[in-house]
């Protein structure tokens, strides 16, 4: 994402609503220094301040998306229907003809807070998501490309359809997160998944041998080309899953439900 593009769409809609930067800036209890800052490229907001902006500018959040059409193409058709507010991230889920669409490529989100959010089809690529929140989030069809997303914590949110793509996620949690037909390649060790439900997921070239699962339902899960030695899979449930030229040295399946 290039902040000085973001900037330059943000004032553009804020121009075209005859807001001042000090007025915007109210109306999301920041300061007209931190407009100003978006607006030349120097900063940009973090991906719940841009729900707010879309909602204040009357846009749609696929605006701020670098190949989006300009102001002057969303502005008209957003007027029309003023006396209904663009709904918020958190209740986006009660539509089903809005998808959120964000491309997060090659930014430095270490710590950033996605706790809750509805971001459907977002593309972080190459980007630093160490210690990002995304607990209780709704990520569905997202891909995570060549991203630092250790200690990402992703408990409790909705990952059907994800992509992760040689994602470093050591430390990361996955405590009772849904898994449906999910891609993982992912590098680095030592990620944990408790209480998750995997559901056709494909784990493909990966190292699992530090990551721990716990208490795990694992339906048509594929194991293709992974490094397994020394896994504990004890007590867990498993169904059609498949182990394709997967090592499985000292695996432990005590008690494993089939």
């Amino acid at each position: 994402m290039d902040s000085k593009v973001i900037g330059e769409k943000i004032a553009e809609a804020r121009k075209e609503k005859n807001m001042s930067q000090a007025q915007l800036a109210q109306q999301i209890f920041i300061s007209p220094q931190a407009v100003g800052k978006w607006e030349r490229g120097e900063s940009m907001p973090d991906i719940t301040t841009f729900d707010r902006l879309a909602e204040i500018l009357g846009v749609d959040l696929n605006y701020f998306s670098e190949n989006a059409p300009s102001v002057t193409a969303e502005i008209p058709h957003a007027r029309e229907s003023t006396s209904q507010p663009v709904p918020v991230m958190e209740n986006a889920t009660n539509s089903n003809d809005r998808q959120v669409l964000i491309n997060l490529t090659a930014a430095d989100l270490q710590e950033s807070d996605f706790a809750g959010v509805v971001l459907h089809k977002g593309k972080f690529k190459a980007s630093s998501l160490r210690g990002a929140d995304f607990s209780n989030a709704d990520l569905t069809g997202s891909l995570f490309d060549a991203t630092d997303a250790c200690e990402a914590n992703f408990n409790g949110a909705n990952l059907t359809e994800c992509k992760f793509s040689a994602t470093e996620l050591t430390g990361a949690s996955f405590d009772k997160s849904v898994l449906v037909r999910m891609i993982l390649n992912m590098s680095g060790q030592g990620a944990k998944f408790v209480d998750a439900s995997l559901v056709d997921v494909k784990l493909v070239k990966t190292d699992l041998r530090k990551t721990v699962f716990q208490n795990c339902t694992f339906t048509g899960v594929d194991f293709s080309y992974c490094d397994l030695r020394g896994i504990d899979f004890n007590g867990q449930t498993f169904d059609g899953v498949r182990f394709d030229k997967s090592a499985l040295n000292d695996v432990s399946f005590r008690g494993a439900k089939a």
